[in-house]
């Protein structure tokens, strides 16, 4: 381009600015959406424009209130319309009251008309040469509006209508749009969103019912920055009426793709929202999905826990059974990664059903299990049908699934697999080891037990050593996983578990294993004390401190107890010396429950001062110090509650007939800390139970396999 003149001025203008059709000042055509549909269509180019004697300059696009339809409006000039839809700049003199549609990168669009003061126009072409127009008005003086200006205008539309719409005033909002009728479909923020777009994601539905009736089909279906409809939001937001009201009006809205290409269908199960997936599905016509879209669909389903739409699909494309996501998953792959949502039946029992046919809330999640039980069963159904080379690439690619499971604990997906491949038995990870060394690794005894149920093979797949020359039993020397480990309370507890497991896997493997070396000369008995000798220090410390607690506790009980013995209720008869009260019912309770507490409480005593006496070797968390443990927290529950029952008695025999109701009101209070006591400790007392008389019960078959 040759150089400016002095009285020149360039204005920049990035985007596409086509020519006008010829409008007035009553044009209802919007005034920001024009250009955003285009700027979405066409390619961004940058256009230079010379105008002699003239002193404009537009850099910033902003929204202006202060006109009706068209903004900076001036009825009597000429506007000119600039277009850069050709390889050569184009200049069109159009009509009075006529804009121009500039679009350019930045937070808001707009829509202007420009008054020039210039006899002469020129543009530079795309070879080079210049075009000079003369314009109808010479005299026209420059409109210029300063940015501040522009700002303050933009601050007193756009940020009352967000206000407005996040709160769900519609009132507030009506104000502004009965000014404005266009400012519906204007982009109020800098991720380009409409009052549509923010009152959806606040779940405001009066007020979005009230904006719907106010825009029409095209104003719905306007995307913001991240190419997000108003409906993708309500997807996310879960409410089914919001939904409703945007697809009533334009029906395209669900399979208009959002960000990243999603349909609102695939949001809704991404955030797991069970109503607003079955209107969408409802809705979205599914045959015109892409494959990937309905692999992704399903995927997505199954991981919501969507198990019904999961099937649904299934049912309408069963090729996707087999099908692989891009990062080459199916949909077993993500099945095997979900444990605790596979039932181990696929049909509810008989009243189970009946109830759910009246309370469905109330079995739900129950039914959901079973129907991620058919799934499974349906999707390797499939992949039985498929060539053996061809099942153990999907198996092992892109991750093992069955080691996954393993891993995981998913035993009932492992059972309705091997159930109809036995094969799958035998399967080894890139370390060389067995789903039944992942079980011991990981600490799942559920599935370790599985190794009962195959007879002689159990001897064969035990002796299998990993790369590090580690047989199972050295897996079984090693820490168990943090999640695994805190199953049970305190790490006293903690450290016999792991003994528990350390013996029942030495009870099945060869007797020269016992003694095996691995890669680091370590035999699996020095592995363990290595590994948990941390746990052992901890589990000595949490011990002696619970030890400590309770032996305090009681101490105080016996004092208490063994001091009311000889302080009777009412003192004794001053002729015979006999209790006055020796010949009541409530005495006799009263002695009986002193007396217990009196014993329970010094036997309480006794057994954790053992403990604190104790050694701590490794062998004693196995059953000694547990077995203690447990009897003294029995003891002391004992004391404690018969200590309570003697008070009451106490009690009655002094208020027996004068105020029957204070009795009762002292007995109800004094179960409050009993039940404390009772609901405090009882998960303790429950896993010291479990893990020191039930464990003998841990590692047997359950003969689940092949049944």
């Amino acid at each position: 381009m040759p150089p400016k003149r002095k009285e020149e001025t360039e204005v920049t203008t990035v985007g596409r600015v086509n020519s006008l059709p010829t409008t007035n000042s009553q044009s209802s055509s919007p005034p920001c959406y024009t250009a955003a549909h285009e700027s979405q269509n066409n390619s961004t180019r940058q256009n230079s424009f010379s105008f002699e004697g003239t002193s404009f300059h537009q850099e910033q696009p902003i929204y202006n209130s202060n006109s009706s339809h068209q903004l900076s409006a001036v009825p009597s000039s000429h506007v000119i319309s600039l277009s850069a839809s050709t390889s050569a700049s184009s200049i069109e003199t159009i009509n009075p009251q006529t804009s121009v549609n500039i679009t350019e990168d930045g937070d808001m669009l707009m829509q202007e008309d420009v008054r020039l003061n210039n006899a002469l126009v020129s543009t530079q072409t795309a070879n080079g040469s210049q075009i000079e127009c003369p314009t109808p008005n010479g005299e026209l003086p420059p409109q210029i509006v300063s940015d501040r200006v522009r700002r303050r205008d933009h601050l007193s539309v756009c940020v009352p209508l967000y206000q407005a719409a996040i709160k769900g005033e519609w009132k507030a909002a009506k104000l502004v749009i009965d000014k404005d009728p266009h400012v519906v479909r204007v982009r109020i923020n800098r991720k380009l969103e409409t009052a549509l777009h923010i009152a959806a994601a606040a779940k405001r539905t009066a007020f979005v019912k009230e904006l719907v009736q106010r825009m029409t089909e095209e104003d719905l279906a306007l995307q913001n920055k991240d190419g997000n409809t108003a409906i993708c939001f309500a997807a996310a937001s879960g409410i089914v009426e919001i939904a409703k009201v945007m697809v009533e009006k334009n029906e395209r809205l669900p399979m208009i793709r959002g960000k990243q290409g999603k349909t609102p269908l695939y949001m809704a199960a991404l955030f797991g929202h069970r109503e607003m997936v079955s209107y969408l599905y409802s809705v979205t016509t599914f045959g015109s999905l892409s494959r990937d879209e309905k692999i992704s669909l399903l995927l997505v389903t199954i991981s919501a826990d969507l198990y019904d739409l999961a099937l649904t699909i299934l049912e309408k494309d069963q090729s996707l059974a087999t099908a692989q996501d891009a990062k080459g998953e199916t949909a077993l792959h993500v099945l095997a990664r979900k444990p605790s949502t596979i039932a181990n039946t696929s049909q509810l029992s008989i009243w189970k059903r009946s109830i759910n046919s009246c309370f469905k809330w109330i079995y739900h999640e129950d039914l959901m299990r079973t129907l991620a039980h058919q799934l499974v069963k349906k999707l390797w159904e499939h992949v039985l049908e498929l060539q053996d080379s061809e099942i153990s690439k999907l198996i092992r690619e892109p991750s093992r699934l069955l080691f996954d499971a393993a891993e995981l604990g998913s035993l009932e997906f492992l059972i309705i697999l091997i159930d109809s491949y036995p094969d799958l038995i035998w399967k080894i990870d890139h370390k060389n080891r067995s789903l039944f060394h992942i079980a011991v690794l990981n600490r799942h005894e559920n599935i370790f037990n599985l190794i009962f149920e195959i007879g002689a093979i159990k001897d064969l797949i035990a002796a299998y050593k990993d790369e590090n020359n580690n047989n199972i039993l050295h897996l079984a020397a090693n820490l168990a996983p943090l999640s695994r480990l805190q199953i049970v309370s305190g790490a006293a507890l903690q450290m016999q578990r792991e003994l528990l497991w350390f013996k029942g896997v030495e009870k099945i493997v060869p007797p020269s294993y016992i003694k095996m070396k691995n890669s680091d000369n370590q035999t699996p008995k020095d592995l363990f004390t290595e590994k948990h000798k941390e746990l052992l220090k901890e589990g000595e410390k949490w011990m002696k401190s619970t030890a400590t607690s309770c032996m305090l506790v009681a101490t105080l009980i016996a004092t208490v107890v063994f001091a009311a013995i000889f302080t009777l209720p009412g003192g004794p008869d001053n002729k015979t010396g006999d209790p006055l009260f020796l010949g009541k019912s409530w005495f006799f309770i009263f002695v009986i429950s002193d007396a217990v507490a009196l014993f329970s409480s010094s036997a309480s005593i006794v057994t954790f001062l053992s403990i604190l006496t104790s050694r701590y070797a490794e062998n004693d968390f196995l059953v000694s110090l547990p077995a203690r443990l447990l009897f003294g927290l029995s003891a002391l529950f004992v004391s404690i509650a018969t200590m309570v029952i003697a008070y009451g008695a106490a009690i009655s025999m002094i208020y027996d007939h004068k105020y029957v109701r204070i009795p009762i009101i002292i007995v109800l209070l004094a179960c409050v800390p009993v039940t404390l006591f009772a609901w405090q400790h009882f998960h303790l007392w429950a896993d010291t139970m479990r893990s020191t008389y039930w464990s003998r019960f841990l590692f047997q078959p359950k003969h689940r396999l092949y049944h």
